[in-house]
């Protein structure tokens, strides 16, 4: 059987590697990526598609360049992909981020853990509602005359029903999904698009969870 040749070179990872770390460690100074929890990736390629997801079982606040499984479209690590040295083992939610790329186009997906997030989703279970807030524009919609939704889906262990339940919950136009007892997955054209967009969020929940 012949082996397939890599899609991915060696100066992709070494750039995911930086922005992942980067961004693992940025999150994990505000406490939304406690321990190893939590789960970042970055799109290296369209077609076949490839992200570079974080290594799993890693403290995220401490992560190297080389810290991170290239997968494919369904979230499996791809051989031929992969870096120097002893394989790692990326994320049970792998298979997520690629599904969220996949529906969305993004170009990087950012699943971390805030208190927040699982305080608001507890709430509102139905949906997280926010109008007339200046920050608002941060995702892209309008400040005021609007209702913004960002979405809860309850929690599963099985990737397949909760990438159904996230597929199924999306709002055109709100790069969030909160999952019940749990965290949220953002995303954006790119990892800084990305970053912009997890802490507008944060900030949304927090604001809302100051009103009740």
């Amino acid at each position: 059987m012949t082996t397939p040749a890599p899609v991915v070179t060696a100066a992709d990872r070494a750039a995911a590697g930086t922005v992942l770390a980067r961004e693992a460690a940025r999150f994990a100074g505000f406490g939304w990526m406690r321990g190893t929890s939590g789960n970042l990736s970055v799109v290296v390629s369209r077609e076949p598609l490839r992200l570079a997801v974080t290594a799993s079982g890693l403290d995220k606040g401490e992560l190297d360049p080389d810290d991170l499984v290239v997968v494919d479209g369904s979230g499996t690590p791809v051989p031929a992909d992969q870096g120097p040295g002893a394989p790692r083992k990326p994320s049970a939610e792998a298979g997520l981020h690629a599904r969220v790329v996949a529906l969305t186009g993004a170009g990087a997906v950012f699943h971390v853990h805030t208190l927040h997030a699982v305080q608001a989703a507890r709430h509102w279970p139905k949906g997280v509602e926010l109008s007339d807030l200046e920050m608002l524009k941060g995702i892209g919609r309008s400040a005021h005359g609007e209702t913004v939704v960002i979405p809860v889906i309850e929690n599963s262990q099985d990737m397949g029903e909760l990438g159904d339940r996230l597929e199924a919950a999306m709002v055109p136009g709100v790069p969030a999904v909160l999952v019940a007892s749990h965290g949220m997955y953002v995303w954006g054209e790119d990892p800084m698009q990305a970053r912009h967009h997890t802490e507008i969020v944060q900030w949304l929940l927090e604001f809302r969870l100051t009103e009740g």
